[in-house]
C-alpha cells in the first residue's frame, strides 16, 4: 500500500508535476489547475471555438515544428502578443475571432502537467472561471468510468531554485481553484481534499483580494497584466470544460444520464466538434 495515493477516497489533491504523475499512474481522472493562467487561458479559447494543443515548455524549436505539422499556430508571449495582436497566454488575447483556429499553446506548469498525465481515462483544464461545470463534467465520468478523481493545484516555480531544491512554489490562487471545485464535487474527500476544500469555503467572498494581493498576482500586475488577474478571478463565470482529447483540448459535453453505452463509448461521445462548443 502506498500512503500516499490518498486511498480509499473518491476526490483526491495533489501538488505539482510529480501529483499529476503519480495520479496518471493510478489512471484517475485529472483536473489540472493553472488559474494565473494555464486553465483560465484554455477554458477561454476552447469557449470561443479554438482548438488547444498543450505542448511541454522549453522546447521551443520542436513546439514550432510541431505547430507547422498540425497547420496551427504556435502561441506568443504575452510581451509579444501586445506588439503583435497574436493569441498568448493571457486569456483574455482570445475572442470570437479565433473559432474554427488551432493553436499550440506550451507553458511551463500547465502544459508540463498535461504531457505527464495525457494518458489517463479523462484530463480536464479547471479554474476558478469555470468551477462548477469542469466539476459536473468530472463527475459524470467518475460515474461512468468508477475512477477518482485527482485534482492537481499545479502552484509556480521557483526561478532562482539551486539544481538541489524543490522548485515548486505552491500557488494559493491554485489551491482556491482546487477547492472551489472540490466544493462541487461528490463522494469522499481526502484529508488533502477536505482541507482544500475549507480553505476554499473560508476565503470565497475574499477572492478578488487574495488573489490580486498574492505573489502570482503580484507578479503578473507588476508586469503589466492586471486585466489577466482580475478576469482570471472571476468565479463560475464559464460553463465550458475542456477535456484533452487526441492530443487536443476541445469542449466537453455529458451525454443524457439514462442513455446506456459502455464507459469507453460513453467518453469517445461525450467529445463534442469544438465547433460545436460555442453555439
Amino acid at each position: 500500500m502506498n500512503v500516499y495515493d490518498q486511498s480509499p477516497y473518491d476526490i483526491k489533491m495533489e501538488w505539482g508535476i510529480k501529483g499529476a504523475r503519480e495520479a496518471a499512474k493510478r489512471n484517475e481522472i485529472i483536473i489540472i489547475v493553472d488559474v494565473l493562467s494555464f486553465s483560465s487561458t484554455v477554458t477561454t479559447a476552447v469557449e470561443n471555438g479554438a482548438v488547444i494543443y498543450p505542448f511541454p515548455p522549453n522546447q521551443h524549436e520542436k513546439a514550432k515544428k510541431y505547430a507547422t505539422e498540425l497547420g496551427a499556430e504556435l502561441v506568443v508571449g504575452r510581451a509579444e502578443a501586445i506588439k503583435t495582436g497574436k493569441p498568448s497566454l493571457s486569456p483574455i488575447s482570445f475572442t470570437a475571432n479565433n473559432k474554427g483556429e488551432s493553436f499550440v499553446l506550451c507553458s511551463l506548469n500547465g502544459a508540463a502537467y498535461v504531457d505527464v498525465s495525457k494518458k489517463v481515462p479523462s484530463l480536464f483544464a479547471g479554474s476558478l472561471l469555470n468551477a462548477k461545470a469542469v466539476a459536473e463534467a468530472a463527475m459524470f465520468m467518475k460515474n461512468k468510468l468508477n475512477a477518482p478523481i485527482s485534482v492537481i493545484a499545479c502552484g509556480e516555480r521557483w526561478g532562482n531554485a539551486a539544481h538541489d531544491e524543490n522548485e515548486l512554489r505552491p500557488g494559493i490562487e491554485d489551491y482556491l481553484g482546487a477547492g472551489a471545485i472540490i466544493s462541487f464535487l461528490k463522494g469522499s474527500l481526502s484529508p488533502e481534499a477536505f482541507v482544500c476544500k475549507q480553505a476554499f469555503e473560508a476565503s470565497k467572498h475574499n477572492l478578488p483580494s487574495l488573489i490580486k494581493n498574492c505573489g502570482s498576482g503580484k507578479e503578473l500586475i507588476e508586469r503589466g497584466f492586471e486585466e489577466d488577474v482580475h478576469f482570471c478571478m472571476q468565479y463560475n463565470k464559464s460553463s465550458t470544460v475542456p477535456i484533452l482529447s487526441k492530443n487536443q483540448f476541445i469542449c466537453f459535453k455529458s451525454l443524457p444520464p439514462d442513455v446506456s453505452r459502455s464507459p469507453h463509448a460513453l467518453w469517445k461521445e461525450s467529445i463534442l466538434k469544438v465547433s460545436q462548443c460555442k453555439d
